[in-house]
């Protein structure tokens, strides 16, 4: 079971910002493993294992990120990551491009929620031509998360707006990417076992959205 973070977790992740290295990590090996990496998987394991007993028709697969950096892309980075993350997903080859829950840490924050972090244009365009035919599913949608306030809707706009479907849709409309996300200091909850029901509860709350937004990876309707 999950029993929280610690302070030592934060400690780490800053040590590593400061010190991206491999002579740093290799002396700090333990502590990734016991105040990192073991506390995350539990937190995977456990919210992980809820989602896929509660909605099993999702088929939803836990995935969890390696600290090491892929070698060939560095781009004058150091060789470790120092976010820190795991997601409930479909398997799939591009696994950007489909919605997805995640839970992250940093040295500065945590992060939750879901989102397609990469999804191609023609995907966009169909959540375009969606709201254009029938607003009001996602209307609807839109309204509960404004209401519940633990989510704020993120991601990169496009520089020229493709339309204006409304001031509640226009944020969803003029998106390259779509991110329902909650972000929070690393104090409080963080350090508790109560993390993970705050975390469970979130993705709950956000599968209606998450069916929305898979439906349109797979819209075979024209745009």
């Amino acid at each position: 079971m999950f029993e929280g973070f610690s302070q030592g977790t934060v400690d780490f992740l800053w040590g590593l910002c400061l010190n991206n290295e491999r002579s740093w990590f290799q002396a700090h090996r333990e502590e990734f493993h016991t105040l990192v990496d073991t506390p995350l998987r539990a937190l995977a394991t456990q919210v992980g294992t809820a989602m896929i007993e509660s909605y099993p028709k999702l088929g939803l697969e836990v995935k969890i990120s390696r600290i090491y950096r892929d070698a060939r892309r560095l781009y004058g980075r150091g060789p470790y990551k120092d976010h820190l993350w795991f997601s409930l997903r479909r398997p799939s080859e591009q696994e950007g491009s489909v919605p997805s829950f995640y839970f992250g840490i940093s040295a500065q924050c945590y992060s939750y929620g879901m989102g397609c972090y990469d999804p191609t244009p023609a995907t966009m365009a169909k959540l375009r031509a969606r709201i254009d035919r029938n607003p009001k599913p996602l209307a609807r949608l839109a309204r509960q998360v404004e209401q519940r306030g633990e989510f704020r809707l993120d991601g990169p706009e496009y520089k020229r707006p493709k339309g204006d479907p409304g001031p509640l849709l226009y944020p969803w409309y003029n998106r390259k990417q779509i991110d329902l996300c909650h972000d929070d200091s690393c104090k409080g909850i963080f350090f508790t076992p109560q993390l993970a029901e705050q975390v469970l509860e979130g993705f709950r709350f956000l599968v209606p959205c998450y069916l929305y937004l898979r439906d349109v990876t797979g819209d075979s309707a024209p745009v």
